[in-house]
């Protein structure tokens, strides 16, 4: 399988901490005759929470999440085996918690999508123009990076009270352990970390006068990063040494190792709340025709670099079905879905990528007035707004997908869809379609798979390269495979139509097909 080498016949039970952005998980993993077996033992919700005028996450009832998930999982594993073999952390990026002196919270973490990040990107660009960041960082221009909130925050007295500043996943692994460290990959998201050396950039923070110092010792996956204090031994009903494992912690890192692809001329789109496109690289590419395209080269577990574009993602569904329950008119997903996919496909498309989208609020009107301002058909219910969004959506994959084969020089022959949208059977026939290339749907939680494997292999109970990993999700999950139907030549139209080239010879009618001059 790949290089993949089995010690024992059982070894685990392994718990993953997943926090999303909008849930957090935590998942017993256990290896087992060659195959890795995945149960969820807790879920719980994760709801921003606006504060006078600021939007927080609410990073106390989280971490009570995760004490509950991991008291479930203790029971879960003496069922199952003999207690809990590690832990390992991920979740979302960008975001951080400030500590004074003595390690103790100073206030709520304020979310990526709070208003206090606009104007911060041409703020940071009379310091540092945009290719010469681009050049140290390799980060896309996004108004969410960790360096544009810590621009809008450092004149705060909160800022100026911080002694350390820890990222989502290595907060939790700190009031877990008592032990501050700052893992790779999520800090790859700050716009802080040069690509090339794996190390912070001093020449960029330096530039802004960002003291580096505020940031513990960086951590690469399968460090050992503490183990559970006494205190939460008690919480949990565990008992024993129970090590935390440094992951890929971020989500995405930890996602794309669990993308169970075969050889590597493969793209990932790894779906939730955001889609991120693109392909795994052995080394950064940092040209200004990448800068221009907007793609972002994170770090990896294994020193690969995660070249991608961050697309709005299932964001947009969500908001939508949020806005239309909030009127009463709640939406059964499987019924929408249903109907959208009766809808003429490409009638309309919105920029899944804009920053119109970025903030909450309602969103089937924002994207009504979109397609107003590009004179396109408006939706004009559920299942017209449902399906603009899944098309647009396969056209932000299909672009991000052509864009990093272009870029990177990757050769691209199949694309694998994980995470939350893999369930969703229509976007990923329409990203097939999209792109023209075959889609491979699954795991859901590829973000699970790769949390529980990369501590497996640190524990000893599974060894080998990616690949070899990857072979274990491929074993051990369920895969659905789409192949490219329909037209292709409409999506290149969609896709001018969306940057507002005129229609080649026509003009468009109101059912969104060409239509002939005269």
């Amino acid at each position: 399988m790949g290089g993949v080498t089995h010690l024992p016949a059982v070894r685990g039970p392994f718990a993953a901490v997943d926090l999303g952005a909008s849930s957090g998980r935590v998942m017993l993993g256990l290896l087992q005759d060659g195959r890795v077996t995945l149960e969820e033992v807790h879920r719980f919700a994760n709801r921003p929470v606006p504060v006078l005028g600021t939007l927080h996450w609410d990073v106390l009832g989280l971490y009570r999440g995760v004490l509950d998930g991991l008291r479930a999982a203790g029971g879960a594993a003496e069922t199952a085996t003999a207690g809990l073999a590690s832990v390992g952390i991920d979740s979302w990026g960008v975001d951080f918690a400030l500590l004074d002196a003595d390690g103790a919270l100073l206030g709520n973490p304020v979310h990526y999508r709070d208003a206090r990040t606009q104007g911060m990107p041409a703020e940071v660009e009379k310091v540092l123009p945009a290719a010469e960041l681009y050049a140290h960082t390799g980060i896309q221009r996004m108004p969410i990076n960790t360096l544009y909130q810590l621009t809008a925050a450092r004149s705060s007295r909160q800022f100026r009270a911080a002694r350390h500043l820890l990222l989502v996943p290595d907060l939790i692994s700190y009031w877990l352990t008592g032990q501050r460290g700052t893992e790779l990959t999520i800090a790859s998201t700050t716009q802080l970390i040069d690509p090339r050396t794996r190390d912070w950039s001093a020449p960029v923070a330096d530039a802004l006068g960002l003291d580096l110092s505020l940031f513990p010792p960086l951590r690469s996956p399968g460090d050992p990063a503490g183990e559970l204090l006494p205190g939460v031994l008690a919480e949990t009903d565990l008992a024993g040494r129970v090590p935390v494992t440094a992951v890929g912690a971020h989500d995405t890192a930890s996602a794309v190792v669990g993308v169970p692809a075969q050889g590597g001329g493969f793209a990932y789109i790894a779906t939730g709340t955001w889609s991120l496109a693109g392909v795994e690289l052995a080394s950064p590419v940092l040209t200004e025709e990448s800068r221009a395209a907007n793609f972002t080269n994170e770090l990896g577990v294994d020193g690969t670099v995660r070249y991608l574009r961050n697309i709005m993602g299932l964001w947009l569904l969500q908001e939508c079905l949020r806005a239309w329950e909030a009127e009463g008119e709640p939406q059964e997903l499987a019924a929408l879905l249903e109907s959208a996919a009766r809808v003429p496909g490409l009638r309309s498309v919105v920029d899944a990528g804009g920053a119109e989208f970025l903030e909450p609020g309602h969103m089937p009107r924002r994207i009504a007035e979109a397609c107003r301002r590009s004179g396109q058909p408006v939706p004009r219910d559920p299942a017209e707004t449902t399906r603009c969004v899944l098309d647009s959506l396969a056209l932000a994959h299909r672009e991000a997908v052509f864009d990093a084969r272009r870029l990177s020089g990757q050769e691209i022959e199949t694309v694998h869809i994980v995470g939350g949208g893999a369930r969703n059977a229509l976007l990923c026939q329409l990203t097939a379609d999209a792109c023209g290339l075959p889609v491979v749907a699954g795991p859901v939680e590829a973000a699970a798979y790769g949390n529980v494997l990369v501590q497996a292999r640190t524990a000893g109970a599974v060894s080998g390269p990616l690949s070899a990993l990857r072979g274990l999700v491929r074993s051990s999950v369920r895969l659905r495979q789409y192949a490219p139907t329909g037209d292709h030549s409409l999506w290149e139209q969609a896709a001018a139509r969306l940057r507002g080239d005129p229609p080649p010879g026509g003009r468009q009618r109101e059912d969104g097909r060409e239509a002939p001059c005269g």
